[in-house]
């Protein structure tokens, strides 16, 4: 029996913010998808997608993120937060 898809809301404020505090941090290292798609073991589609912002990542993306890039995890969130409020 297949699994019903279940379609996932738009990405609100914070997950765009936090998908582009992302890929700033990727420009700045010179990282691009592909090679963070590997660090993090994660398909090359699925970080496109969530770097476009058309999904959402989860914390355990974020945590790999934040490991992978060499980047403190709470100055990217805080940097997400700081954009939301502008």
């Amino acid at each position: 029996m297949p699994v019903p898809s279940v379609s996932q809301p738009a990405p609100g404020p914070f997950a765009r913010a936090l998908s582009a505090e992302v890929r700033a941090v990727m420009a700045r290292k010179q990282v691009s998808g592909a090679q963070l798609a590997r660090r993090v073991g994660r398909s090359n589609s699925y970080i496109a997608k969530r770097l476009r912002g058309d999904g959402q990542f989860t914390a355990n993306d974020i945590e790999d993120i934040a490991e992978a890039l060499e980047e403190d995890l709470l100055a990217i969130l805080h940097a997400a937060v700081r954009a939301t409020r502008r």
